[in-house]
């Protein structure tokens, strides 16, 4: 256990009994802290049940193109804490240090002293102190749950709010229904700051409509104001501002078209429009996300798999989710088919049946593993879901032993293996093949 975990391991003692989405806890640390939330760099601040961590890694790799510094707070980590916060530098920021991130949380812990918090509280606490200590021209803040009551949304003037997909997810907190879970994702909005919104259902996008109308944000909503397409290979994006021929997203998938188009929408209506082409070129082939769509080229796990077996990790977890993450997958078995085995693990908070109904039809097999997360699903109960949807399936104890399963499958030729069902069973994997994201 490294210095940062101990003090981690610590903070999750002071942890409330139960939830309570307020902004009183926040509130009061930020006091004794000196508010750091306001020496803050120009802040983007982007909220949305899926899409969020690809439209800031976009929007970080175009403004570096340019040249400018990027700080970003983005979560959950999948290996280490430090990935959470990205401190901009000149030709490209990097993941804080060990050092300076256990000095930070050791102060937040001192002040705090012993008072009930979470640690998302608290580490976003943390954030806004580093942040505020290295100088940046732009920092892109990432909501972790919700938004109106998210620990983040203590910044009175952000530059932009951005709204990514929107769909149904932590619904035991944001509420049972789109329109609820939009009203809690609007909650960012600020007046006078653009609100950029991405494709959404019609109520999704009705909810926040109606909220920037309430706070007096200028909208700034996709298929209206601004439209991106994929066009022969390529994306094509058009605002009042004209048009930009650009190429496809290193990131894979569709819904990556989406995303990017997100992050140039945003850019372009702060102010950054004479951003040169070249930038956004560069920043689109640049954008690495991991756990989105990710191959594996190397490590420890590619030992255990039929020889030539495609390995892939997503953290995909959600309907929604599995939705574009199997329309992904259908493009490439249209491009090189391979038989497609997945390995899920997922928590007992998600739509298990939900997610993998998306497969039904595409995936050969599931094997289920467990997460070693208190509230992860059984991997015979992951077996049972998709063996519901009609996927034949089976579960195994660890990624080892699952991956070590898929030879005797019998396959016809070697398969393409993509991992997937939660960010923390990525993460898990991630390290398990010693790929430390950076």
């Amino acid at each position: 256990m490294t210095e940062v975990d101990a003090i981690i391991a610590r903070l999750l003692s002071l942890h409330p009994k139960r939830i309570d989405l307020t902004l009183d806890r926040m509130g009061r640390i930020l006091e004794q802290l000196g508010h750091p939330e306001r020496r803050l760099p120009p802040v983007i601040h982007v909220a949305g049940t899926n899409g969020k961590g690809s439209t800031i890694a976009f929007m970080r790799a175009i403004l570096e193109a340019a040249g400018a510094t990027v700080h970003a707070y983005t979560s959950p980590n999948l290996v280490r804490v430090n990935e959470r916060y990205r401190l901009g530098r000149p030709g490209g920021g990097a993941l804080v240090s060990d050092a300076e991130l256990a000095e930070t949380l050791i102060e937040c812990e001192r002040i705090n002293d012993g008072a009930p918090i979470t640690v998302f509280e608290i580490t976003t606490a943390v954030g806004f102190m580093l942040f505020a200590r290295h100088p940046a021209d732009v920092l892109l803040l990432e909501v972790g749950l919700g938004g109106r009551f998210d620990a983040t949304n203590v910044i009175d003037q952000p530059l932009a709010s951005v709204i990514t997909s929107i769909s149904f997810d932590h619904v035991e907190h944001l509420g049972d229904s789109i329109t609820k879970i939009a009203a809690e994702k609007a909650g960012i909005l600020k007046a006078g700051a653009p609100a950029i919104v991405a494709p959404q259902a019609n109520e999704a996008r009705e909810v926040v409509a109606r909220q920037a109308a309430r706070v007096g944000a200028p909208l700034h909503i996709a298929g209206e104001d601004w439209a991106v397409s994929q066009e022969r290979g390529r994306l094509v994006f058009q605002d009042d501002d004209g048009l930009l021929d650009l190429p496809a997203p290193r990131l894979v998938g569709r819904h990556q078209f989406d995303n990017a188009g997100t992050a140039i929408a945003t850019l372009r209506s702060v102010g950054t429009q004479k951003l040169p082409a070249a930038a956004f070129e560069a920043g689109l082939l640049a954008a690495d996300w991991p756990a989105r769509l990710q191959r594996l080229a190397h490590g420890r796990l590619l030992a255990l798999v039929p020889d030539g077996s495609e390995l892939w990790v997503d953290g995909g977890h959600n309907p929604d989710g599995g939705r574009v993450i199997a329309a992904a997958l259908a493009d490439l078995e249209e491009r090189v088919s391979r038989p497609l085995v997945l390995i899920v693990g997922m928590l007992a908070t998600k739509d298990s049946a939900g997610f993998l109904r998306n497969f039904a039809g595409l995936a050969r097999r599931v094997v289920g593993v467990p997460i070693r997360q208190p509230t992860t699903v059984a991997g015979d109960a992951i077996a049972a879901a998709a063996q519901a949807v009609g996927i034949p399936a089976e579960n195994a104890a660890t990624i080892e032993d699952a991956l070590t399963a898929i030879g005797r499958f019998n396959l016809e030729q070697p398969p393409r293996i993509l991992v997937t069902g939660s960010l923390y069973f990525a993460g898990e994997v991630l390290a398990a093949n010693g790929t430390i994201p950076e």
